[in-house]
C-alpha cells in the first residue's frame, strides 16, 4: 500500500510522520508524493517509516515494485481470461481478488475503470446484479478520452476527427461512462 494510503488510513499527516521519524518534512513529502521513488530511499529512511506506520519494509516497497503492462496488453488479457474462464467465473474472480479496488488503490485509473466498466458490462447483459462494492469509484472516469490505439493510429493518419467521434459514439456505454473507448469486447487482440 502506498505511504500516503497508509497515512489516510492512520488518520496522520506527513508532518506528523516527520516528527514521529525524525525525517524531514520536505523528504517525505517527497517520498508520499511520489517525486522521490521509495525504492531509491536509504534503508534507514524506509525503516523509520515502516516502524510509525507498523508495517512491514515490503509493504512499503511492494507497490513500487510491479510493473504497470502495457493497457493494450492488459484489455487483451483481460478479455481473452473472460474468455477461457466463462462470464459467470469471470466475475466471481474480479469479484473476490478484488483487482478493481487494488488497481484504484495503485492509482492505475485505466485498468481500474477498464475493469469495472467489464463487470458493470457483463452484469447488465446478463442480468446479474451489480456488485455495490464499488459504488464509491463509479462516480469518477479518467480525465481524458482514451481510444483503442487502432483508432488514434487511424486518426493520426487520416487527421480526421470523424474517425474519433464515430469511435464515441459505437462504444459501449459502460466503458464511455469512464471516458474510455470500446467497441467490441470478443474482438479484443
Amino acid at each position: 500500500m502506498k505511504i500516503i494510503d497508509l497515512l489516510k488510513e492512520q488518520h496522520k499527516s506527513i508532518y506528523r510522520l516527520s516528527k514521529e521519524t525524525g525525517i524531514p518534512y520536505s523528504t517525505l513529502n517527497d517520498i508520499c508524493n511520489e517525486k522521490t521513488s521509495i525504492m531509491k530511499t536509504s534503508v534507514d529512511i524506509v525503516y523509520r517509516i515502516s516502524n510509525s506506520l507498523s508495517v512491514t519494509i515490503e509493504d512499503l516497497i511492494e507497490p513500487s515494485q510491479e510493473s504497470r503492462p502495457d493497457f493494450e496488453n492488459f484489455k487483451s488479457s483481460t478479455c481473452h481470461r473472460l474468455k477461457d474462464l466463462g462470464v459467470k467465473d469471470f466475475l466471481i474472480e474480479v469479484l473476490k481478488s478484488n483487482q478493481i479496488q487494488t488497481y484504484y488503490s495503485r492509482s492505475w485509473f485505466r485498468e481500474c475503470f477498464y475493469l469495472l466498466a467489464l463487470t458493470d458490462y457483463l452484469s447488465k447483459e446478463n442480468n446479474i446484479p451489480l456488485c455495490d462494492d464499488y459504488d464509491n469509484i463509479r462516480n469518477q472516469k479518467l480525465k481524458e478520452t482514451l481510444y483503442p490505439k487502432g483508432i488514434i493510429a487511424l486518426y493520426s493518419v487520416n487527421k480526421d476527427d470523424s474517425i474519433l467521434k464515430k469511435a464515441k459514439r459505437e462504444s459501449i456505454k459502460e466503458f464511455l461512462k469512464y471516458n474510455i473507448v470500446e467497441k467490441d469486447i470478443e474482438n479484443v487482440i
